[in-house]
C-alpha cells in the first residue's frame, strides 16, 4: 500500500498486505521501484546555499585578517556591506568558506543518498546562513517518511557523521601544516581558545608537532574549518532523540537502551557544564570564577534535546537484527563520537 506522505512501499506479513501497525516479528518492508523525491523547491535550496557561501566567506575574510573583527553592533551590520563594496576582499575568505561548506555538504549528502537508497523521502540539504561568527548555523535535510528498517535507520544515521568526519580530518591534515605558532603572551585578551578532542590532539601532534611551553597554535582557516567539522560531527552524534547518534543507538540497541542513553546523555551534559574542566576555581572556591569557566553551550544543547524530545519513532520493522557489517559501522560511528568529544569546546582568554 502507499500512504500519503510516507515511503512508497508496503508492509507484508505472510504475503498479506496490511496497514502500518506497531512493529512485530515477521514484518518486512518491500521497496517500490519508483520512489518519489520529497517535495521542495530547488530554488530555495540554491538561494540558501548561495547566501551561506557569502556569509561564510565574509567570516573567512575576518579570520584571514583582511576584514577587522566586529567590535560593536554597528560593525556587525556594516561588515557584510563593506565586503560587498570590495568583492576582491572575499577571495581571502574562500579557503575557510569552501572547506566548511564542503564538510557540511558531504555530511548532509551522506544522509540524503542513504535515504534515497532506501527509498525514504528526503529533501536536499537546507543550508542556514548566519551573518555573524562563522557565517552559518549548519545544514539540515528533512526526512518526510517513516524509516522502514533498523538497517535503513543505521545507514541514514551513520552515513553523514562518518562522511563528514573523513573530510574534516582531511581538512586538518591540509590546514595544520599551514598554521602558525604565537607566544601566549602576545594573544590579546578576549581571544577565543578552542578545546581539544582526541582526534584534534592526535592530528596536532602528527602535523604540527609538540609545541614548546608558552606557545599556542593559531589555526589556518582550513584547519579551523576542519575543527568545526569535527565539532559539528560530535554534536550530531550525541545519542539523544532523533540526532544522528540517536538513530545509531536505536538501530544498535533498540528502544529501551535508546531512551536510557538519551536520559544519561542529558545528565552527563549537565555535569560537564557544572563540573567539567578547568578546575582553577576549586582552590579559591570563587563562584564567579567557576561561572566564568563554564561553557553555556551544553545548557543550550540540553534545552534543544528537551524540546526535540528524547523519544525516537520506531521504524516499520523494529524487530530486525542488524547484520555484522552494519553493526560494525554503528560502533565505528560511536567511536567517532568519542574521538570528537570536547568537554569544553570554547574558552575566552582573560
Amino acid at each position: 500500500m502507499r500512504e500519503e506522505g510516507g515511503p512508497e512501499g508496503r508492509i507484508t506479513v505472510d504475503g498479506q498486505t496490511m496497514a502500518e501497525s506497531a512493529p512485530h516479528a515477521g514484518v518486512s518492508y518491500t521497496r517500490s521501484m519508483h520512489p518519489r523525491a520529497a517535495g521542495s523547491r530547488v530554488e530555495v535550496h540554491i538561494g540558501l546555499f548561495l547566501a551561506t557561501v557569502y556569509t561564510t566567506t565574509i567570516a573567512g575574510t575576518v579570520l584571514a585578517g583582511v576584514l577587522p573583527p566586529a567590535v560593536s553592533a554597528l560593525d556587525l551590520v556594516l561588515t557584510p556591506f563593506t565586503a560587498l563594496a570590495q568583492p576582491g576582499l572575499l577571495i581571502a575568505g574562500l579557503p575557510f568558506s569552501l572547506t566548511l561548506l564542503l564538510i557540511l555538504f558531504v555530511h548532509e549528502m551522506g544522509h540524503y543518498l542513504a535515504s534515497r537508497r532506501w527509498h525514504v523521502r528526503a529533501t536536499l540539504p537546507y543550508f542556514i546562513p548566519f551573518p555573524f561568527m562563522i557565517g552559518t548555523l549548519g545544514a539540515v535535510i528533512r526526512i518526510r517518511s517513516r524509516i522502514p528498517t533498523k538497517s535503513a535507520l543505521l545507514d541514514i544515521g551513520a552515513s553523514g557523521p562518518i562522511a563528514g568526519f573523513v573530510v574534516s580530518i582531511a581538512a586538518l591534515g591540509v590546514g595544520l601544516p599551514l598554521s602558525k605558532t604565537l607566544p601566549m603572551a602576545e594573544i590579546p585578551p578576549g581571544s577565543i581558545s578552542l578545546g581539544d578532542s582526541l582526534a584534534t590532539s592526535w592530528m596536532g601532534a602528527l602535523f604540527a608537532g609538540d609545541l614548546p611551553p608558552g606557545v599556542d597554535l593559531i589555526l589556518h582557516p582550513i584547519a579551523l574549518a576542519g575543527w568545526l567539522g569535527l565539532f559539528v560531527t560530535m554534536l550530531n552524534m550525541l545519542p539523544i532523540g532523533q540526532f544522528d547518534g540517536g538513530h545509531v543507538v536505536y538501530a544498535l540497541f533498540g528502544r529501551r537502551w535508546h531512551e536510557a542513553f538519551s536520559r544519561a546523555t542529558i545528565v552527563l551534559l549537565a555535569l560537564f557544564w557544572a563540573l567539567g574542566p578547568p578546575y582553577d576555581w576549586i582552590a579559591t572556591a570563587d563562584v564567579w570564577s567557576w561561572l566564568q569557566t563554564r561553557w553555556p553551550g551544553w545548557l543550550v544543547w540540553i534545552v534543544i534535546a528537551m524540546v526535540l524530545g528524547r523519544r525516537h519513532p520506531p521504524p516499520f520493522d523494529a524487530s530486525e537484527r542488524l547484520d555484522a557489517r552494519r553493526t560494525l559501522i554503528g560502533y565505528v560511528a560511536l567511536l567517532i563520537f568519542i574521538l570528537c568529544f570536547i568537554p569544553r569546546p570554547f574558552s575566552i582568554s582573560y
